[in-house]
């Protein structure tokens, strides 16, 4: 397959996208080659529209039978060396977890975009429910680490895939980007650079100089965990043995390991948390109030926050792009003087407010702003402000 076919990028300037659109374009421009998929409302509009791009650039687009397929066809296009993913919906989502906790244990790359729905069961199809960021987090039996990035707008989902692909290959965990029903089905004005500046972003699928090492080990002199680039069939820099289980850093299994190994998976990623946690502050300096969010709650909070300046209510916007793993250090000290922490959410239960009480002191109200099927107003979070300078 062709990585460097010029059909790969669009030429630079503004389009009108869809979300769903825009963040296959961002995967094409990271060097996506497979796309295995089965169209589920509200994501089919990805498999759609790479059936057409993908031929284009030399790539292969699979409608696999089911969901089951489709995360088993990725993760073997990954260990051929190519650059994979898949995009779902909430059902799907749930009938692939046992073939992405294998990947995690085998550390095999891939991206895996979930334009979420109502649930639980099948739910209204076409709206957007942040029901699936826990199981994000646990996306399979054992305990192992992932990355979660939230897009708010059709521009991110473009560039936070890009951004997607790189953990993958740097990490070689699991990444998810998390959409939902309003934002796949958005459209807006994107820009899409030049071929030249995104190629610089990219980092590629190859071969490593250092054969030793298959899986990521404890460098000695440093104490840190060194992940080297993944196997590719057919290549010498393949393990001998490739069993998803406890194994050490040539694939060769004990019992022993489990713990050691456990820990280097879920460690991995906490310890690179400065590369991999991308937040944004906004009018946060002398904020008295915040407000914690992610994915499209931000866009109507950054409203609310206008409004409460202009009547001189101290409030500001902490927000989480990456949302797994979760910043428990930036967000504690952001919180730390607050009169009171509010979060908008796209779920009832409140997934990410419960991270942030966790790392809150117990005397600090956390305020949670429920949404399902519906999209906040910013009166929602503007009324939630007020009450607080009562």
């Amino acid at each position: 397959m062709s990585k460097e076919n010029n059909k790969r990028f669009l030429p630079e300037g503004k389009y009108v996208m869809m979300g769903n659109v825009a963040m296959s374009e961002g995967a094409l421009a990271a060097g996506l080659e497979f796309f295995g998929g089965y169209p589920i409302t509200p994501s089919t509009e990805v498999i759609e529209h790479l059936a057409k791009r993908m031929p284009e650039v030399g790539g292969v687009c699979m409608q696999m039978e089911d969901e089951l397929a489709s995360i088993n066809a990725i993760m073997g296009a990954s260990l051929v060396g190519a650059k994979s993913m898949t995009a779902t919906s909430g059902p799907g989502f749930s009938l692939m977890v046992e073939t992405i906790s294998m990947a995690a244990c085998l550390e095999i790359p891939f991206v895996f975009c979930d334009v979420q729905r109502n649930g639980p069961g099948t739910g209204f199809v076409t709206e957007p429910h942040h029901n699936d960021l826990g199981l994000m987090r646990f996306a399979g039996n054992g305990e192992f680490g992932v990355i979660a990035l939230a897009p708010m707008n059709c521009q991110e989902l473009f560039d936070l895939t890009i951004t997607a692909f790189n953990f993958a290959e740097t990490y070689r965990c699991p990444v998810f980007i998390i959409s939902d029903a309003y934002l796949g089905h958005l459209h807006e004005a994107i820009y899409i650079p030049p071929k030249e500046e995104i190629m610089k972003k990219v980092i590629p699928r190859e071969l490593p100089n250092n054969f030793e090492n298959k899986f990521t080990y404890m460098d000695p002199t440093t104490n840190k965990y060194i992940t080297p680039k993944a196997p590719i069939m057919g290549t010498d820099y393949v393990p001998l043995m490739f069993l998803h289980q406890a194994h050490n850093p040539n694939g060769m299994s004990s019992r022993r390991l489990a713990l050691p190994f456990t820990q280097m998976l879920i460690d991995k990623i906490k310890s690179n948390m400065d590369k991999i946690s991308l937040t944004e502050e906004y009018k946060l300096e002398d904020a008295e109030i915040v407000i914690i969010s992610y994915g499209l709650p931000v866009r109507t909070s950054y409203r609310a926050v206008d409004i409460a300046r202009k009547e001189g209510i101290k409030v500001g916007i902490f927000r989480l792009i990456t949302v797994w793993p979760f910043p428990d250090e930036k967000v504690k000290k952001v919180v730390k003087d607050a009169k009171a922490v509010i979060v908008p959410e796209l779920n009832y239960t409140g997934i990410i407010a419960e991270q942030v009480e966790r790392v809150t002191k117990l005397e600090t109200p956390i305020i949670r702003i429920p949404k399902v099927c519906d999209f906040h107003h910013p009166n929602d979070i503007l009324e939630k402000i007020r009450e607080v300078v009562k």
